[in-house]
C-alpha cells in the first residue's frame, strides 16, 4: 500500500478526477471540524440532551482522544458529527469535513463522502463483521461502491490491505470467515475494512476493548504507524489514558455531554486543571499500585434526562471550590496556549 504524501489518487481509477468530491486535506484546514454542536434524543421520558456545545477539530496526521466514562458522550458526538446520529436525535451546530458543511447536505451525498472519506473501527470486530461473508468480501465491498473498481481490482486491493494490517498468508487467508480468526484478527480485519477507501480519517471507537493486553497494544501501534505512514487524521474514542499517552496529541475530557478539559495530550497529563481530568489520572493503574490502592471516583455518571443545572461533576466532585458551580454552568477559559478547562476555579499545578 503506497504512502500518502497528498490527497490519494484512487486505485485503478489513476489521476482521476471527481469534481464533486472535495479538495482534500489542507495544512490550514482541518479534516473534520465540529462547532457547537449539540445532540437532543427524544425519549419516552421527554427529550435528552446527551450532548451539549461540543467544539473541536483534527488535522491531516493528527490524533484527537476523547476520553470519559461511559455515558459522556464521546461516541455519540462523533456519530453525530458523520451524519450516524439514531432517528429520534435532533442535531444541531455546524460539522465541516474537508472543508465541507455536512449538516446542510441531503443524506446520499453526506454517505457518500462518509464512506469515501471516512473510516470506522468500532470495539467489537464481531459485531462489525457479517459472518456470512468472507473477510475478502467485506473489505472488498467499500472499493467497489466508493472507488468504482472491478471485482478483480478490488480482491487485490484485499490482499494489499490484509498484508498491511498484519495478516499472515492475506492471499489465502482472503477467502476464510470472521469465526476462523481470532479477536485480534478479526479487529485487523475490521480496521482493512476502514482503510479501504484510504479515508482521511480514522475513527476508532474503544478499538482494543475486547482484546487481551498484547493484541491492544499491537493494534495501537499499528494505527499509530498507519497514522504516520498515511498522513491520516485519526479520532480515538476511549475511557483509557494510558492509551491516550502513547497515541494522541490532542485530548479532550467529556463528562455529562460537554468538554471539561481540552488541549495538547502533554499540557492536560502534566497540568490537569479539572476535578474530574485529575480523578480519572489519579485512577489509573501503574507499578507498584497494588490491589485496593487505586482512588475511586464516587457516585455514577449524571442521565442526560436529570443534568444538574450547574457543572455536571458537581455532586461527584471531590474539591467543590466555588458555590457557583452548583447552580452555573462554568465556561471553557484557557489556562495554558491551547489548554482549556470549563471550571471556575482552574487547580493549580501543585493544589
Amino acid at each position: 500500500m503506497r504512502e500518502r504524501t497528498d490527497r490519494p489518487t484512487r486505485p485503478g481509477r489513476a489521476g482521476a478526477t471527481d469534481r464533486h468530491e472535495p479538495a482534500g486535506p489542507d495544512i490550514a484546514e482541518p479534516v473534520l471540524a465540529i462547532e457547537d454542536l449539540t445532540v437532543t434524543i427524544g425519549t419516552r421520558r421527554g427529550p435528552a440532551r446527551a450532548v451539549a456545545g461540543v467544539d473541536w477539530s483534527v488535522r491531516a496526521g493528527q490524533t484527537l482522544a476523547l476520553v470519559g466514562e461511559s455515558g459522556s458522550g464521546k461516541s455519540l458526538t462523533v456519530l453525530a458529527a458523520t451524519g450516524l446520529a439514531p432517528r429520534t436525535a435532533r442535531v444541531t451546530g455546524r460539522v465541516r469535513l474537508l472543508g465541507e458543511e455536512l449538516t446542510a447536505l441531503p443524506e446520499p451525498r453526506r454517505r457518500r463522502l462518509r464512506g469515501r472519506h471516512v473510516g470506522f473501527v468500532f470495539q467489537d470486530p464481531m459485531t462489525s463483521l457479517n459472518p456470512v461473508l468472507t473477510v475478502g468480501r467485506q473489505v472488498t465491498e467499500a472499493c467497489e461502491e466508493h472507488l468504482g473498481m472491478t471485482r478483480r481490482q478490488a480482491r487485490e486491493r484485499a490482499v494489499e490491505l490484509l498484508d498491511l494490517v498484519g495478516i499472515p498468508s492475506p492471499r489465502q487467508r482472503v477467502d476464510a470467515y470472521p469465526h476462523q480468526f481470532s479477536g485480534g484478527m478479526r479487529q485487523r480485519v475490521v480496521i482493512a475494512m476502514a482503510l479501504s477507501c484510504e479515508p482521511d480519517l480514522l475513527i476508532a471507537d474503544e478499538p482494543t476493548t475486547a482484546l487481551d493486553v498484547t493484541t491492544q497494544a499491537q493494534i495501537v501501534e499499528l494505527i499509530a504507524d498507519l497514522r504516520r505512514r498515511l498522513g491520516t487524521a485519526v479520532v480515538w474514542i476511549t475511557h483509557d489514558l494510558g492509551v491516550v499517552a502513547g497515541v494522541a496529541d490532542t485530548v479532550a475530557v467529556m463528562y455529562g455531554g460537554r468538554i471539561v478539559e481540552q488541549g495538547p495530550v502533554d499540557a492536560v497529563f502534566d497540568a490537569p486543571s479539572h476535578p474530574y481530568t485529575r480523578a480519572l489520572l489519579a485512577a489509573r493503574p501503574g507499578p507498584g499500585v497494588r490491589d485496593g490502592d487505586l482512588p475511586a471516583i464516587q457516585g455514577s455518571p449524571p442521565s442526560p434526562l436529570d443534568l444538574p443545572a450547574g457543572c455536571a461533576f458537581w455532586p461527584r466532585c471531590p474539591v467543590r471550590g466555588d458555590a457557583r458551580c452548583e447552580h452555573e454552568l462554568p465556561p471553557l477559559v484557557p489556562v495554558a496556549p491551547g489548554h482549556r478547562v470549563r471550571t471556575f476555579y482552574p487547580l493549580s499545578e501543585d493544589a
